[in-house]
């Protein structure tokens, strides 16, 4: 990667004899090497920008003293970039954080190494040796955790995440006779619901397959610990547009430059002790250690996420293209207000503080002018997001109120009315607003099923109704009739007609004023 121009070619490289010759870049840093602790699988810009930022932080607090060692879950290259630069690595946190534009900009040197277990495989086993490692933190990706048959425990290494894990633990017991007190604490970033219950299913399995040792099973099952996880923060890796600018105004060049939103936030669903073993929230950081993370994940999905799919086919059709914009719409923003303050937080089941705090950082990170998010890109797949983010608040807030919530139900009229198209090109259907051509993505059955609902659709009041209720009925896609749930249809075929006939400005202005 040739990132130089002639602006950057009389800069230093960013690497260990850089440091030590510029010790007030990094204060709190120790010239000593720090024990590797934590073993990463995955060298991606989420992890360097939450994780490794993160144990950086505890260091230069003194409250971890300890270091990571990576191992990529993809490519070796990364590994090699890593150990050009001795692990260290610029991050850029900017966004709003209570009204005011923050950036706090730092050197993470929390990465001591990185291993290619293809071509390093034995220098990738003998981690497990060390009595240090207590932390096995993953990103890898939301298909990295899966079972895989094909891999063999001859094999150096298995294909699979899960299989080089199992192999590892494995090692370990055998490396420490089975000592209850040397197992490790899974912290798994995937994005999938209770993704240290599906690790560690997965590990089972595959040990099952290998015939493991029942010993080295049980040692599994007892000795570690597989935490559930949910991991909340944009992290927009390389800065490629200005770069040449942040290498100037560092001082030297970094080919690991790492930019992010400054919200973070990460619950750990694990065993009481662990925040005094981790001391995160001790070293500042928005950290939640609970016995139970379903009222997190619920925060999150219906807040956050439901905040998007409820509003963003509804901004593209009344002309937005991307988040910022609509943050600075009164019309959009309001109406994404309504449905998050007014029909989704009294639906959750955290304190009304807790969950308003949330949302208003929602709102800010939407806002954040360093990150530009196309609605397009946020549409992909937007039924199954709907069912996912939205229709539990509906059906809650239902049975709380006794009606219908008229944003969150209109969020869904705007799908329908996002997804009219007759003609399917290169896997997507064919939208069209303004005149212009706009690319509707999702399963194909689904999208062949809105193509076969507007192509027969006449435009009459009861073709409206017809089309509504055909979309409503489909059980295979929420789980439901949703003609069933008392007020749903009406509402949705009232706001349909609405946007047909008034326009999606109209419709918004009109379902606002409720």
């Amino acid at each position: 990667m040739d990132m130089e121009s002639s602006t950057a070619a009389t800069l230093p490289h960013l690497n260990a004899e850089f440091l030590r010759s510029h010790p007030e870049l990094v204060p709190g840093a120790t010239s000593h090497p720090l024990p590797e602790k934590v073993l990463q699988f995955g060298a991606g810009v989420f992890l360097r920008g939450f994780v490794d930022w993160m144990v950086d932080g505890m260091n230069r607090k003194g409250l971890f003293r300890g270091s990571v060692v990576v191992v990529p879950s993809i490519t070796p290259e990364m590994v090699t970039r890593l150990n050009q630069q001795s692990g260290a690595y610029t991050h850029l946190a900017r966004g709003l954080e209570n009204g005011k534009l923050v950036e706090e900009k730092r050197i993470i040197t929390s990465i001591s190494r990185g291993i290619d277990p293809y071509t390093q495989f034995a220098k990738y086993l003998q981690c497990a040796h060390n009595a240090d490692l207590r932390y096995i933190v993953s990103n890898t990706t939301e298909a990295g955790i899966v079972y895989r048959a094909e891999d063999k425990q001859s094999d150096q290494p298995p294909t699979s995440f899960p299989a080089k894990l199992t192999l590892l633990l494995a090692e370990r017991y055998k490396a420490f006779r089975g000592d209850l007190t040397k197992g490790f604490v899974m912290l798994p970033c995937e994005l999938i619901e209770r993704n240290g219950d599906t690790l560690k299913k997965t590990v089972l399995e595959t040990a099952a397959n290998w015939k493991l040792d029942p010993k080295i099973v049980e040692w599994i099952e007892t000795a570690n610990v597989f935490t559930n996880t949910l991991v909340d923060r944009i992290v927009t890796g390389f800065p490629r547009d200005e770069i040449q600018t942040l290498w100037q105004e560092s001082g030297y060049i970094d080919e690991l430059f790492n930019t992010s939103e400054v919200f973070h936030l990460w619950v750990i669903e694990g065993p009481t002790a662990l925040p005094e073993e981790l001391p995160l929230r001790e070293a500042g950081f928005n950290v939640i250690f609970t016995d139970d993370m379903k009222p997190y994940r619920d925060r999150k999905v219906r807040i956050l996420n439901g905040a998007h799919t409820t509003t963003v086919l509804a901004a593209y059709l009344a002309g937005k293209d991307g988040v910022g914009e609509c943050m600075k719409d009164p019309l959009i923003r309001g109406f994404m207000k309504q449905a998050i303050y007014d029909e989704v937080i009294p639906t959750l089941t955290l304190p009304k503080n807790e969950l308003e705090a949330f949302a208003a950082a929602v709102f800010e990170r939407f806002s954040n002018p360093f990150i530009r998010h196309a609605l397009l890109s946020i549409s992909l797949n937007s039924v199954s997001k709907y069912k996912a983010r939205v229709l539990p608040s509906v059906e809650q807030y239902i049975a709380i109120r006794g009606q219908v919530p008229a944003r969150l139900t209109f969020g869904l009229a705007a799908l329908i009315t996002f997804y009219r198209g007759t003609v399917i090109q290169d896997g997507a259907l064919i939208g069209h607003r303004d005149g212009k051509e706009y690319r509707i993505q999702d399963e194909l059955r689904v999208l062949e099923t809105f193509a076969d609902l507007w192509r027969h659709f006449d435009g009459s009041t009861a073709g409206v109704k017809d089309l509504t209720d055909a979309v409503l009925r489909r059980e295979d896609w929420w789980g439901k009739d949703l003609r069933q749930i008392r007020g749903m249809s009406s509402a949705v075929n009232s706001y349909v007609e609405s946007i047909l006939k008034l326009g999606m400005r109209a419709s918004l202005e009109q379902v606002s004023s409720y």
